[in-house]
């Protein structure tokens, strides 16, 4: 089957060029408008909780250019830096956008930082307002000392302004920004050390958001779901922007519990639902142990028409899983759903099978915040199982210094890459080189495009016997043991002189099966929860090569810090349990 590489996904924009915007791409203000001339009285954001709140595209507009008369009136100007942090929510979407059409720069900031480090960022961005949810408007730069003007993003906080009334009539005198200049200052989640701020224009974002539309079609009539925290370059382009650049509607989440995710996904109809693989492991572990309790003839017969339904789908192109396993997919709340996408992390290719199989069309990608971030997909009529997608049109990949499996650096070119990181030329100068950016991440790429991780280059374990060893393909192996809550794989040293290292495991039980441990075995809990993970890694151990495999098995007591995209904080880990 012919791959989709062409730029059908934009070439409607070109009934605009010359009217709406005049450069190679319209900058994410141009692109909002010209969307609110096609479909002004549709759905553009909606809050399910704590109250529903609807805005069509035509309101959301008239309270994003309100809001932006409004900073320009208080002194706001031209690429001036405003920060957003708070949860998702239509306020927080009309703040994004209220920046960009006062001709400001946005930095979203992610809700969880603490005071500390929030204040950190901002300091270093230069930020001169601050958009923020009501619990925390009086806790940041609490004594003054950044001289911050604050606005809530929530009602009923007396001493500061609430955005939906921060709304001046009266147009004011701004520039607007040009495709090439800065949109947004993101910081990466600092899962390697300090974060960076990551320089996006106008120009990445919409043309990541549209090369990203040659390998996954998306429609005005589709309803997109933001689950994950909306300040994360994931979810700000596949969701956020993503929907507004073909007048979709976006659902705003505020909890990531599974049974207010269900009840949202249901009411809301959601079409696109965008998760991590943490999210869909659980989904789908849920749906099985659901099918199982039914008896091993209604589980076999079920596994059965499953693979039927996978094997159709790949040879034909036809999907009879949505007609046949409907009553599962309700249970899941995805009888809506067209489309599922994970992204932020390895997917286990069964996690990807099974829903494939159930008739929902699943997206795995891949990208860094520093490529806006998505770099390539999983076509859903073309997909590899073992491959994190296929790369974009006007995007160049190459794999640099490959060994003798063809695995090397993966480095990026194309529009969607980053000006570089803010007020640090030496990291950008690490990096970016002639418009190529160096990914930090190794694997390769197959004729077809498509594209293979092995891991990230600075985590890699260099073992006795000289071999190079991924944490992440071992971390992978372990995604779908129930018993296990988080884990990390690092390397100890074993010869000092050599260098050489082994490869240890750190592993957190999950809570619930370790309350039941406990329960179950009051007397000698310890012991049990330790022989079953290392029974766990006995088993995973089977099935990897000699010089993979792990000698060394910590169970720890206490969650691993994370990201709040779920990624566990490695340089940390390993900072905490660093072994002489």
């Amino acid at each position: 089957m012919k791959l989709c590489d062409d730029c059908s996904a934009w070439q409607w924009l070109d009934a605009y060029r010359g009217k709406r915007f005049s450069g190679e791409w319209p900058t994410l203000v141009e692109l909002f408008e010209i969307n609110v001339e096609r479909y002004a009285d549709s759905d553009c954001y909606i809050a399910m909780t704590p109250t529903y709140e609807c805005f069509s595209f035509r309101q959301a507009e008239e309270k994003i250019k309100g809001f932006a008369n409004y900073l320009l009136k208080k002194g706001v100007k031209h690429g001036d830096k405003i920060a957003l942090t708070g949860k998702n929510s239509p306020e927080w979407a009309i703040a994004y956008y209220g920046a960009l059409f006062a001709g400001a720069v946005i930095v979203p900031l992610d809700f969880l930082l603490h005071d500390n480090d929030m204040e950190k960022l901002i300091s270093f961005a230069d930020a001169k307002i601050l958009c923020v949810d009501k619990e925390r408007i009086d806790t940041i730069d609490k004594d003054g000392k950044l001289g911050l003007d604050k606005i809530s993003l929530e009602p009923g906080d007396a001493s500061h302004p609430f955005i939906l009334d921060c709304q001046v009539e009266e147009e004011q005198p701004r520039t607007l920004p040009t495709e090439n200049e800065t949109a947004a200052i993101l910081f990466t989640s600092g899962t390697t050390g300090t974060p960076k701020g990551v320089v996006l224009s106008h120009k990445n974002f919409v043309a990541d958001c549209f090369i990203a539309q040659s390998q996954m079609h998306i429609f005005h009539s589709d309803v997109f779901y933001a689950i994950l925290p909306i300040h994360h370059a994931y979810t700000l382009l596949a969701v956020f922007i993503e929907s507004m650049s073909v007048g979709a509607s976006c659902v705003f989440g505020k909890r990531l519990v599974i049974s207010q995710v269900l009840k949202e996904l249901r009411e809301a109809k959601v079409t696109m639902f965008l998760g991590v693989p943490m999210l869909f492991n659980k989904m789908i572990a849920g749906l099985m142990r659901g099918v199982r309790k039914k008896g091993i003839i209604a589980y076999g017969a079920v596994r059965s028409l499953m693979a039927l339904s996978g094997f159709i789908k790949k040879v034909t192109g036809k999907n009879p899983g949505k007609k046949w396993f409907g009553f599962l997919l309700k249970n899941l709340s995805l009888e809506n759903n067209r489309i599922c996408i994970s992204g932020g992390g390895p997917l286990p290719k069964s996690t990807f099978r099974m829903f494939n199989e159930l008739g929902i069309d699943f997206v795995q990608g891949y990208g860094l915040t520093e490529t806006s971030p998505i770099t390539h997909l999983n076509p859903i009529y073309h997909f590899v199982l073992t491959s994190v997608g296929r790369s974009f049109p006007l995007e160049e990949v190459k794999i640099v210094d490959p060994d003798s499996d063809g695995n090397g650096l993966i480095y990026i070119k194309g529009p969607n890459v980053m000006q570089g990181y803010y007020k640090n030329p030496e990291a950008t100068s690490e990096v970016l080189r002639d418009g190529w950016l160096n990914t930090g991440d190794v694997g390769h790429q197959d004729a077809d495009k498509f594209l293979y991780l092995t891991g990230r280059a600075k985590n890699v374990i260099v073992t006795e016997g000289g071999k190079n060893v991924f944490p992440e393909e071992i971390e992978d192996k372990f995604q779908l043991y129930d018993e296990i809550g988080m884990l990390c794989v690092l390397g100890y040293v074993v010869d000092k002189e050599m260098k050489s290292e082994g490869i240890r495991i750190l592993i957190y039980p999950a809570e619930k099966w370790a309350d039941e441990a406990r329960k179950a075995h009051p007397s000698e809990s310890k012991e049990f929860i330790q022989k079953r993970m290392e029974a766990i890694v006995e088993e995973v151990n089977k099935n990897l090569q000699p010089y993979k495999k792990i000698t060394r098995v910590t169970v720890i007591d206490e969650p691993l810090p994370t990201t709040s995209t779920q990624k566990v904080k490695r340089f940390l880990v390993a900072q905490k349990y660093k072994e002489d």
